[in-house]
């Protein structure tokens, strides 16, 4: 199921790719196995997943907290993901990466705790899909960043998203 591991320039954050199986009928993909998973050193007992669905240039996040690991896939369309290292104690601290997946490809995201993430939808419609290995306990037991916020010095590929009241709301770091 696994196909290949990669380190990101960021300690932690790993891009998955998996097999996909093709044939006349359209594809087919295991999106997770804890057994592969584990036998490939990704030893994290996921307990939650969750999809949200956007149009066109909403922009969800950054947000995250300190005891959640994530793995973000991309059902379908395309959108633009920004990782970040919000670990007060980490060399890394308030560095990121960003990917850009799509409903085609076969990749997912595996990010640490204490990294937010945000997403930009680049298509008319996508569907994000994360699994989480703790359960969400509401937006007042994580952090949010700042979209924009010049310390992160993300270049999103937009001036204008569509922002939650939360987003909008974001302090400065």
């Amino acid at each position: 199921m696994i196909k290949k591991i990669t380190e990101c320039d960021l300690f932690g954050v790993k891009l998955i790719e998996t097999d996909l199986f093709e044939d006349f009928r359209g594809t087919y993909q295991e999106t997770y196995n804890f057994n592969e998973y584990y036998n490939n050193g990704l030893d994290i007992n996921f307990v939650q997943d969750d999809i949200s669905i956007s149009k066109f240039n909403v922009l969800r996040g950054l947000h995250g907290d300190k005891n959640t690991w994530k793995l973000v896939s991309c059902l379908q369309g395309e959108f633009f993901l920004a990782v970040v290292n919000f670990d007060k104690t980490s060399k890394e601290f308030c560095k990121h990466h960003t990917f850009v997946l799509n409903g085609s490809d076969n990749y997912q995201v595996l990010i640490p705790p204490s990294f937010a993430n945000g997403h930009l939808v680049l298509s008319e419609e996508t569907i994000f899909h994360y699994k989480q290995s703790t359960y969400y306990e509401g937006m007042e037991k994580q952090f949010t960043l700042r979209w924009d916020d010049p310390k992160l010095n993300i270049t999103w590929p937009t001036n204008n998203p569509i922002l939650s009241k939360r987003d909008l709301e974001a302090s400065f770091i």
